[in-house]
């Protein structure tokens, strides 16, 4: 079952990396008291989510912040060392927390998995963004296949 605005999200977890490597973050901790915008790529360095989604984010990053956003986070069912390396190629600095949802366990308990096995990229995320407020979903909007509309950064800031 898909998530919906006005539901609690589902707990779980995703790995980040710290100072002395990767370490896991609950969504107790993430969500909890915090106004979380959580948007999701298929995967780190593909085309799309490089060159478009997570830039969107790093430059509206003040803007949502303005708009009283605690944190920003991207989502990708990738390994923790990817999504590391790819916020360092990026220069996500602190703008932006790179969440690692290596087996997919978040996107399956969002209802949100991606049958990629037609590309040789096997089970991932759907593109979406979600707005939690203190754990309970605002605002949910999943892209259609192959579109790249309301998960951008710029649809996201005008719902706020």
């Amino acid at each position: 079952m898909t998530i919906k605005s006005g539901e609690r999200m589902p707990e779980g977890k995703f790995k980040t990396m710290g100072d002395k490597g990767p370490k896991d973050l609950s969504t107790a901790e993430l969500f909890s008291g915090k106004r979380v915008v959580l948007f999701s790529v298929p995967g780190a360095f593909t085309p799309t989510c490089d060159a478009k989604h997570l830039p969107g984010y790093l430059g509206l990053a003040d803007k949502l912040h303005a708009k009283g956003v605690d944190t920003i986070a991207c989502m990708a069912v990738n390994d923790v060392f990817v999504m590391n390396a790819w916020g360092k190629q990026s220069g996500v600095g602190d703008k932006v927390l790179m969440l690692a949802d290596g087996n997919g366990d978040y996107a399956r308990a969002l209802g949100l998995e991606l049958d990629a096995k037609g590309f040789g990229m096997g089970m991932r995320g759907q593109r979406f963004a979600i707005v939690v407020d203190k754990g309970v979903a605002t605002h949910v909007d999943i892209e259609a296949a192959g579109q790249f509309k309301v998960s951008a950064a710029e649809h996201v800031l005008a719902q706020l």
